[in-house]
């Protein structure tokens, strides 16, 4: 497995060894996402997470910052201008379009926040945080079936997901079907 650093195989107590993350790229953290462990798999989230938060600017990233930071404070339209201004400087930044796709679903505004969230994907098609909230949007507007797509899409990518796993749960007898 990438980055386990021969080490990958289970310990004395039998739990699964913890991975050897360091210098791994966006393409080996997600293969080795899709297959390891909870614990190893919570690591490898904030790895790419911290991963997908750099812009490559240190002002972009401030705004970043700032947007979400507002946000946390309850001052949706101070985030919304920061985050505005993230994605008017710096269209290319996948981060910039999701958080501010939860801004605009924060505020009851899901026209802008689908099509944030659908630019976010364009950029980064793997940010399973972003599938997620697709996904929540769609349960929100009472599709199950598209939101359960769209989880069962992130689950894919991350497996360990727990809100991922909770919301499939929560929808699998609506679309599925109950179990005989």
């Amino acid at each position: 497995m990438p980055g386990d650093g021969g080490g990958g195989g289970r310990g004395e107590s039998g739990e699964a060894a913890l991975l050897n993350l360091r210098g791994l790229q966006e393409p080996d953290l997600l293969a080795a996402l899709a297959v390891t462990d909870a614990r190893n798999a919570q690591r490898i989230a904030r790895e790419l997470s911290a991963l997908w938060d750099r812009s490559g600017s240190p002002a972009m990233d401030l705004l970043l910052r700032r947007g979400r930071d507002a946000l946390e404070r309850g001052e949706a339209d101070v985030a919304l201008e920061h985050l505005t201004a993230l994605t008017d400087h710096a269209p290319g930044f996948a981060r910039g379009w999701s958080e501010r796709a939860r801004v605009f679903a924060a505020t009851g505004r899901f026209g802008p926040a689908a099509a944030d969230l659908e630019r976010a994907l364009a950029l980064n098609p793997q940010d399973y945080d972003a599938i997620f909230a697709l996904g929540q949007m769609w349960e929100f507007f009472e599709n199950p079936e598209k939101a359960h797509a769209a989880y069962g899409r992130a689950k894919a990518i991350h497996p360990h997901h727990e809100e991922v796993t909770k919301a499939l749960d929560r929808l699998s007898d609506a679309v599925l079907g109950e179990p005989l």
